[in-house]
């Protein structure tokens, strides 16, 4: 493990076309090279890593810790609409609702984005203006990831114009799953560079990979391709974030950060809905990647409804008692 964290900025450069340039950037000169860099990686051992997982889940915080845990969280949380149902309305309450998660306590950190789809990022933007709350779109024909480059393209680029600062792509699973690597990893690429500024998180959809050899594969890829972070899960199927795929995504950004010195942020999607989830989380981010991971510039839940559990959690450590069911406001 390296001693030092690098600046909070991605380090990886883009050279002439788009490519990232870093200390593996060689294992990507063709399809076979990175087959074989792929494959050459450690074999995960899935009973191990399901019982780290489930091991870590045991650990119990006190009452000071908690406090603390508590807002942490809420400030990692991209809260998220991504519904068909989708109204100007409701994308503007959401809004609100990440700058001031309680309206009744001030003292509550604000979340760290909202994550909508393209055609809302305008009036996200409108909602969170001057807070400091981040942007998120999902784009490329998210979230099945099925359509031409160009289609995928065009979706981050309106994004973009319309002021994300941050872009939620999908890979092409069924590119992956057939072995077409270098495929995949073009189109990262590319979505990278049309992302601009925008941080890029690239979503794998563990639940769709099979294995857990797969997830570590689609994990260094994502992070060779110039990911800014890596995400399990669109929270559309039925399989999401867990625990054990989110420690084998933790191990691998600690692993790439020791070899490039590059640093990749981690997000957990779906499924993710009580205090005691979050927490379990982060215990495993501090056990894993280490403290330089525990900011929500490293760190992220993909969740809707986990913000709520978390203002009740914190409203029952700050006077003793459980909020009424009109506490939170319903998303």
């Amino acid at each position: 493990m390296p001693t030092t964290a690098p600046s909070p900025k991605h380090s990886t450069s883009l050279e002439q076309g788009g490519a990232p340039t870093h200390a593996l950037g060689d294992v990507t000169s063709s399809d076979s090279t990175l087959r074989r860099f792929l494959h050459g990686l450690p074999g995960v051992d899935a009973v191990g890593l399901e019982a780290r997982a489930a091991s870590l889940g045991t650990r119990s915080i006190k009452t000071t810790a908690k406090a603390y845990a508590i807002d942490l969280a809420i400030s990692m949380v991209d809260l998220t609409t991504l519904e068909g149902a989708d109204t100007p309305g409701k994308v503007r309450a959401l809004g609100v609702k990440a700058v001031h998660p309680d309206p009744t306590d001030r003292t509550a950190p604000a979340t760290a984005a909202v994550c909508v789809y393209p055609d809302m990022v305008a009036t996200a933007k409108e909602a969170v203006a001057g807070s400091g709350v981040k942007v998120a779109s999902v784009a490329t024909a998210f979230p099945a990831g099925r359509a031409a480059l160009d289609v995928k393209l065009a979706d981050v680029r309106d994004a973009v114009a319309a002021g994300a600062d941050e872009i939620d792509m999908v890979i092409d699973r069924g590119a992956f799953l057939a072995g077409h690597y270098l495929k995949v990893y073009d189109e990262i690429v590319a979505v990278k560079e049309a992302s601009g500024a925008a941080r890029l998180k690239v979503i794998f959809e563990t639940g769709e990979l099979s294995t857990y050899d797969n997830i570590r594969r689609a994990s260094w890829l994502g992070m060779l391709a110039g990911a800014d972070f890596i995400k399990t899960s669109t929270g559309k199927v039925a399989v999401n974030a867990t625990p054990s795929n989110t420690l084998l995504m933790l191990e691998a950004v600690r692993d790439f950060r020791a070899q490039t010195g590059v640093q990749v942020g981690v997000k957990p999607a779906g499924g993710i809905r009580t205090t005691k989830d979050a927490v379990k989380f982060l215990v495993l981010v501090n056990e894993t990647a280490g403290e330089d991971w525990l900011d929500n510039h490293w760190f992220r839940f993909g969740a809707s409804s986990l913000l709520n559990d978390l203002l009740m959690q914190r409203q029952k450590l700050a006077t003793g008692r459980y909020s009424g069911p009109d506490y939170v406001t319903v998303d």
